[in-house]
């Protein structure tokens, strides 16, 4: 809706509404205590109107007389606040006019001394929302950490969170992603990226840490793909027959939240980085039905994902997951916008992933919780590959020993000195480059090098991968 005054918008919710003079201070001090007293009362929201006038520009040196003549010559004929009421006070007796000026000298004099003229804090006041970001401070995104799990563990685990109430109507489909997970967990059949995915979330929750994930169709995810929700497809009642498994993995877990958000990607995100920012421990995700919903969101992106802790000193683990591909859907729907990304890169202010294999999915979410290091994280997932045999992860990727790979080799038995030529590429592309090599039978001369985490860039890992082709020329792909 339009209107003439911004409070207007408080009428929808039937929200009172306060006009007070601004150059009235003990009336502005009365308003805020009766807006106080209503909403400790009555728990509701209520607005003050504070009816006041900005006596500069936009800044000291600016001239707005140049834009709005009229308004400024009757501001220049106002005393300000300050002198109204030192006048009304002396008119009343209870100052002199020696005394008002005699505030404002040695308001001034402390100003000059460079002393603190704000006295109103409780300097000793500790906010029970603060969280302490100290142990998060300088930290190498190098820092060594576990995270493979036990077989046995993912074997208890899977137990837990395909395990469905009695007489439950599941959908074919979610019936036959729960079977096969049950053999993935055997190592019966190569582990998805639905499968990496909920291992990780159940690892999580069960050892204290929280898992919330918000975005479009998070809870089946987009692509059909997570099933972290399920539906009884016989249910009579919309609120009733709905199941999260991961809630249920044992009495004393974490929380795991999914939520199904609104189409409005800017408020969202924004809402998710700031949970992020009070919530180190937790795993936050804010997850793009398609990469280019991204868009909507920028300001937070620019604003504060990229910039939030030079500009303000406050750190933020959020994860953000951004479909990407060019698979049919045309120039920008599938696009997660991936250079646009790394050009607000620098200064490590965030991490930059595009995993090409289910397992480095697993171990890029359970390190950014395991690891002290705490920065944005962004991972362009490819949906092509949630499905993609060749990219499926076999359970030995999953255990103890193995971690998430900054930059992987090329495996391929070879004599490594007449490699004519080394590929560096990311994400779903691989699999093209490795289906053209071997149709062309050049597997002897093009090696592969798939570079895993974008920023920040692994230097030094890439460099050792790259000098074991002395003779090949380098490529970008």
């Amino acid at each position: 809706r339009s209107a003439v005054y911004c409070t207007d918008i408080a009428k929808m919710v039937e929200a009172p509404i306060f006009h007070v003079n601004g150059d009235d201070p003990e009336a502005v001090c009365y308003v805020i205590q009766a807006a106080l007293d209503y909403r400790h009362t009555f728990h509701k929201d209520v607005v003050v109107d504070i009816v006041c006038f900005r006596k500069l520009g936009h800044n000291e040196g600016d001239d707005p007389t140049l834009t709005q003549p009229l308004m400024y010559r009757a501001i220049a004929k106002h005393p300000g606040t300050r002198a109204l009421y030192a006048e009304k006070l002396v008119n009343e007796g209870v100052l002199t006019a020696e005394q008002a000026d005699g505030f404002v000298t040695a308001y001034r004099e402390a100003l000059d001394k460079g002393e603190h003229v704000e006295l109103t804090r409780l300097t000793d006041y500790e906010n029970k929302y603060r969280v302490d970001w100290s142990k998060y401070q300088s930290k190498d995104w190098r820092e060594p950490v576990e995270t493979g799990l036990p077989a046995a563990d993912i074997a208890r685990l899977t137990e837990k969170f395909t395990a469905v109430p009695e007489n439950f109507g599941l959908h074919n489909t979610a019936k036959r992603v729960i079977e096969q997970r049950k053999a993935m967990a055997k190592g019966e059949q190569p582990i998805d990226w639905g499968m990496a995915e909920t291992i990780a979330y159940a690892s999580m929750v069960t050892n204290g840490i929280p898992v919330r994930i918000s975005g479009e169709d998070s809870g089946r995810g987009t692509f059909s793909h997570r099933h972290a929700v399920l539906h009884d497809t016989q249910r009579q009642k919309h609120d009733l027959g709905i199941y999260t498994p991961l809630e249920h993995m044992a009495e004393n877990q974490a929380s795991f939240t999914v939520i199904d958000s609104i189409l409005n990607e800017e408020a969202v995100l924004a809402y998710e980085y700031g949970h992020a920012c009070s919530a180190p421990e937790q795993l936050t995700i804010w997850e793009a039905q398609f990469g280019d919903f991204a868009n909507g969101a920028q300001v937070a992106i620019d604003q504060f994902i990229s910039s939030g802790e030079t500009k303000w000193g406050r750190m933020c683990g959020l994860t953000v997951i951004l479909p990407h591909g060019y698979d049919g859907q045309g120039p920008e729907h599938s696009s997660g916008r991936l250079e646009r990304w790394l050009q607000l890169c620098s200064e490590e202010n965030m991490q930059v992933i595009m995993p090409s294999e289910a397992a480095q999915m697993f171990h890029i979410l359970r390190r950014q919780t395991l690891r002290s290091y705490r920065k944005p994280l962004v991972i362009f997932m490819s949906k092509r590959l949630l499905r993609f045999k060749d990219s499926t992860s076999p359970l030995a990727q999953f255990v103890e020993g193995t971690a998430f790979r900054p930059v992987i080799g090329d495996g391929l038995a070879r004599d490594n000195g007449k490699v004519k030529r080394v590929i560096v590429c990311a994400g779903q592309v691989y699999y093209d480059l490795l289906a053209g090599r071997a149709e062309r039978g050049l597997d002897n001369e093009i090696a592969i090098v798939r570079l895993e985490q974008l920023y920040p860039m692994p230097y030094a890992e890439l460099a050792a991968e790259l000098a074991k082709y002395p003779n090949a020329q380098l490529m970008w792909a």
